[in-house]
């Protein structure tokens, strides 16, 4: 079986609120950790809302990288979803955390589109 995909969803607990708020330092780390990984960016969106938080997402040409934080709890839930095997999802990762600085986190990767071997290129 092979797999035309990853998934990786990121948890990030006791974070520091106020980059948690800070759109430019959010969409800065995320476009870096985006080139450092391999990834092309295609373009972004990302949204501040009032009183607090961030949403945002990178649309890559190998998918997509998207956030949403809550500065109020310290939480921020990222995900990265990347085709081909040339790409490092955790580098994404690695610069959100350096700029969040979490207590804690959690790390999920899931294989999309698992297909037979010779599905593949059909």
């Amino acid at each position: 079986m092979k797999e035309l995909g990853r998934h990786f969803i990121f948890e990030l607990f006791g974070c520091d609120p106020n980059a948690l708020d800070d759109i430019r330092g959010i969409e800065e780390a995320m476009e870096k950790g985006a080139l450092e990984s391999g990834l092309t960016v295609l373009g972004r969106v990302f949204h501040h809302f009032s009183p607090q938080g961030v949403t945002g997402v990178l649309v890559v040409a190998e998918s997509h990288i998207s956030i949403h934080t809550w500065p109020e709890l310290g939480y921020a839930a990222l995900d990265v979803f990347t085709c081909g095997k040339n790409t490092d999802p955790m580098k994404v990762f690695s610069r959100i955390a350096g700029l969040f600085k979490p207590a804690s986190n959690s790390v999920v990767e899931m294989k999309r589109g698992v297909l037979p071997t010779g599905e593949i290129g059909k």
